[in-house]
């Protein structure tokens, strides 16, 4: 039991040093001056749309108020009947100058209907610049001006952003996703850039459309599940970098029950266990204040053991704090929080390597490293 516990205490103090170091990799990001740009290339904006969740509109109006000279929105649905498209209709009166196209195409191209989707709207795109965002996406008035300057850095061939959570609702379920997003994922993604890696995030692509061709275009992407680190992965191939502008978005966290936020956490671990499986099997670590309980119980209540779990808990929570500032969040009070996140990630974590099956927008299919490979409907 006494070696049992010395892996866990060990494993609790490796997840505390990635988190301090992750907090400072944070706030260094976040100093970092944007440079001002020059030129200013007008940008297509591609949003492909589906449903309606919690706070879309005012994600999508975000987009309408960006400080920019010249921008093209061009919204995509697959279905006519989509109540999406009453949010669109209000968003263009409510903004008659802003130039806007909608494309309404129930055309396949491929199992992955979000890459369908914008296959059908790249047609409208006016520009050779395109940026590609989810629907949940909020972003400052300066995000395009941040991208363009990231996009013509020499060598860069696609542009991306880490982002932080917005929980949609006061309940824990969102609280907890969005916890996830910024005090595990975002300093992960900009540790891992540390490291050397080049990863492309689905909540901005920017290329251009050049590039895009020369990658083999959407249709290449066509029957990926994981289209954001396909798209990355063929651009690295062609030999271009992948960049991170300097500006953090929020994505809206909508799950109001553990459910829907299990099967959301669930479909993105095992579509990174699947592309990244060294990598994954790391991220364990960050769940420092489960293993410090385990050293605690390991030990039979040893003093040190109790030390131990008090100086992990101080580290989540001043690292919490660091972040929660560097990035203008609300500073979270509720922390015991951090506990029932750590635990819920453990769950998570063990349930990814019981199967690669996931559910996407009702879709049920197998995440095999990035590929889909069945278009089956859940029932």
């Amino acid at each position: 039991m006494q070696i049992l516990a010395i892996i866990t205490a060990f494993l609790a103090l490796a997840g505390a040093i990635q988190q301090w170091y992750g907090a400072v990799v944070v706030e260094r990001f976040s100093k970092q001056r944007r440079i001002a740009r020059k030129s200013h290339p007008p940008i297509t904006i591609l949003k492909p749309l589906c449903g309606v969740e919690a706070l879309t509109e005012v994600a999508l109006e975000s987009f309408f108020l960006l400080d920019y000279p010249a921008y093209q929105l061009v919204f995509g649905v697959q279905n006519a009947d989509d109540p999406v498209l009453a949010v669109i209709s209000s968003l263009r009166a409510r903004y008659p100058g802003q130039d806007v196209a909608l494309m309404v195409n129930d055309t396949g191209h491929g199992q992955n209907r979000k890459i369908s989707n914008l296959i059908n709207m790249i047609p409208l795109a006016k520009y050779d610049v395109l940026v590609i965002s989810d629907a949940d996406v909020h972003v400052p008035p300066y995000y395009l001006d941040a991208v363009i300057g990231a996009l013509e850095e020499p060598g860069v061939g696609v542009v991306t952003t880490v982002y932080t959570g917005l929980p949609a609702s006061p309940h824990i379920a969102s609280e907890l996703g969005a916890a996830q997003i910024n005090y595990n994922f975002l300093p992960g993604a900009l540790l891992a850039r540390q490291f050397g890696r080049q990863d492309c995030m689905g909540v901005t692509m920017a290329i251009r459309a050049s590039v895009l061709a020369k990658i083999g275009g959407l249709q290449a992407l066509a029957n990926n599940l994981a289209d954001d680190q396909v798209l990355g992965r063929l651009a690295r191939a062609a030999g271009y970098n992948i960049a991170i502008a300097q500006v953090i978005p929020a994505t809206t966290v909508p799950e109001a029950d553990f459910n829907a936020l299990f099967l959301h956490e669930l479909r993105w671990a095992r579509t990174i266990r699947a592309l990244v499986p060294v990598a994954y099997m790391g991220t364990i670590v960050q769940a420092t204040l489960l293993w410090a309980v385990l050293t605690v119980l390991l030990s039979g209540l040893a003093i040190w053991s109790v030390l131990l779990f008090a100086g992990v808990f101080g580290v989540r929570v001043i690292t919490a704090r660091r972040l929660a500032a560097s990035l203008k969040l609300p500073q979270e009070e509720n922390i015991w929080l951090f506990l029932l996140r750590d635990f819920f990630s453990t769950i998570i974590y063990i349930a990814s390597f019981a199967g690669n099956r996931v559910t996407w927008r009702g879709t049920s299919m197998n995440a095999d490293s990035g590929r889909l490979v069945s278009g089956r409907k859940s029932k």
